[in-house]
């Protein structure tokens, strides 16, 4: 490990998460706080709401408000959530998924076939 790498490593883990070398995400130690109930807009056309969600800005937990984006036929939006393994909290981003099985396409082995098991 050179002294930048440790540097780095230090810094994050001062800050509340440190760096997953395999994972290349921040990991908390401090769980987020509690989902906020976010009023959900009518429906508008061709357009998909993302939900509000956590995010972690080195120091601490802010919150980012839902808001609409450009609708993809076919696909359904996975909001973020944060996951509880291994001793911290770990991110795991929204995105599109078109199956609709929580797992993003470019992770799944089987995308796209709504009858896998």
């Amino acid at each position: 490990m050179n002294k930048r790498d440790f540097l780095h490593g230090l810094l994050a883990a001062s800050f509340g998460g440190w760096l997953s070398a395999s994972e290349a995400q921040v990991v908390i130690r401090v769980a987020p706080p509690p989902m906020r109930e976010e009023r959900v807009p009518s429906p508008r056309r061709n357009m998909a709401w993302v939900p509000g969600y956590w995010d972690w800005n080195g120091r601490r937990y802010v919150w980012r408000a839902g808001h609409w984006v450009k609708e993809r036929r076919g696909y359904r939006y996975r909001g973020d959530k944060w996951v509880e393994r291994d001793g911290g909290w770990h991110r795991e981003r929204g995105g599109w998924d078109r199956d609709g099985d929580g797992v993003p396409n470019r992770m799944d082995s089987k995308p796209n076939n709504p009858n896998k098991n």
